[in-house]
């Protein structure tokens, strides 16, 4: 493996690899661009974004994230498993049954429920542990969340219980990513920075707030809050073309973010076949001269998504080749 890439087995007919400096760099990317008073949450749930959670934990942590952020328990215990000590949150929901085990691991929970808060205030109380709480603002996407008209109840059952430990609040943005006008995006953050108001004006202490995903932390400034939340852009990856020409827009200088994977395969055969011959099923394609095709070992079993059928390229020694023909479950042609 060169250097500042995870070494994968060289026998495989196909593997990814992860490049460890262009993970260190865009990290730093966005370190730089909220300071270091502010925390710094990598997200790595579903698997890291499909580049290894265990792997990519270690590294972001090592390279200055203060906290990880997963979608559920179970990714959440893996982590522990594997050896992590940064402060964890899950972002998703956790089944009742099932929270005592993530106070137990001293997991943070995301809630928006009062049965939640009752049953965590509970588990704390019985196992005189602290539960961390980070309470979760709807403000417009309308998926998990309290309603601002709740936040208040939610807050009194919270503060009954003195073994659960308000950590932050945090809440997400509906459209910042697939659009240049940001309208909808600060109406948002309008009624969160109202819900803060209200709990700062009844005495409460809020240790972190968090709203900026990448999108966000790249065009609102004033989303950073106290700690941000970064996962696709750790990855190398724009949230859209649309995000970039906001930036061009608001005259901000486009961060510099370096692609983290290469899915790699080896040539199982190559062949050629003459003016007319069709190529895959369908015979969606049929060659206009004579041409030289490879076989891959790569379908859409492997993810692949077959819908790139004859419109998608990948590189042969650094050279551009197209994708002929429809993608099958274990092959591709180029």
């Amino acid at each position: 493996a060169r250097t500042g890439l995870i070494p994968m087995n060289p026998e495989y007919l196909q593997w990814i690899e992860l490049d460890t400096a262009a993970l260190n760099h865009n990290l730093k990317q966005f370190r730089d661009l909220i300071g270091p008073e502010r925390s710094l949450l990598a997200m790595v749930k579903a698997n890291a974004y499909g580049h290894g959670m265990a792997q990519v934990a270690d590294r972001v942590l090592e390279a200055g994230a203060d906290w990880l952020g997963v979608h559920s328990l179970d990714e959440g215990i893996s982590l522990i498993d594997a050896g992590i000590q940064a402060p964890i949150l899950i972002s998703g929901s956790v089944a009742l049954s099932h929270l005592e085990e993530a106070v137990v691991r001293g997991l943070r929970v995301t809630a928006y429920n009062p049965e939640t808060i009752e049953r965590l205030g509970a588990i704390s109380r019985e196992r005189d542990l602290r539960a961390f709480v980070h309470i979760k603002l709807e403000t417009g996407t309308h998926r998990q969340g309290v309603e601002p008209e709740r936040l208040g109840s939610l807050i009194d059952m919270l503060e009954q219980y003195p073994g659960i430990v308000f950590e932050g609040i945090s809440s997400h943005f509906a459209d910042i990513e697939d659009t240049t006008d940001h309208t909808y995006a600060r109406g948002q953050l309008d009624g969160f920075n109202r819900a803060v108001d209200g709990l700062r004006q009844r005495g409460m202490q809020i240790p972190l707030r968090h709203m900026s995903c990448t999108a966000a932390a790249m065009l609102l400034p004033e989303t950073h809050f106290d700690m941000l939340r970064v996962g696709i852009g750790l990855y190398g990856c724009w949230p859209s073309k649309e995000t970039y020409v906001s930036c061009l827009q608001q005259e901000r200088e486009p961060l510099e973010l370096k692609p983290v994977l290469t899915w790699k395969a080896r040539i199982a055969q190559v062949k050629s076949i003459s003016k007319g011959a069709y190529v895959g099923y369908g015979r969606t394609f049929r060659a206009t001269r004579a041409t030289r095709l490879a076989v891959i070992p790569v379908g859409y079993s492997d993810g692949y998504p077959r819908h790139l059928s004859n419109v998608a390229h990948v590189l042969v020694s650094g050279q551009r080749a197209a994708l002929r023909g429809r993608v099958a479950m274990n092959l591709s042609l180029i």
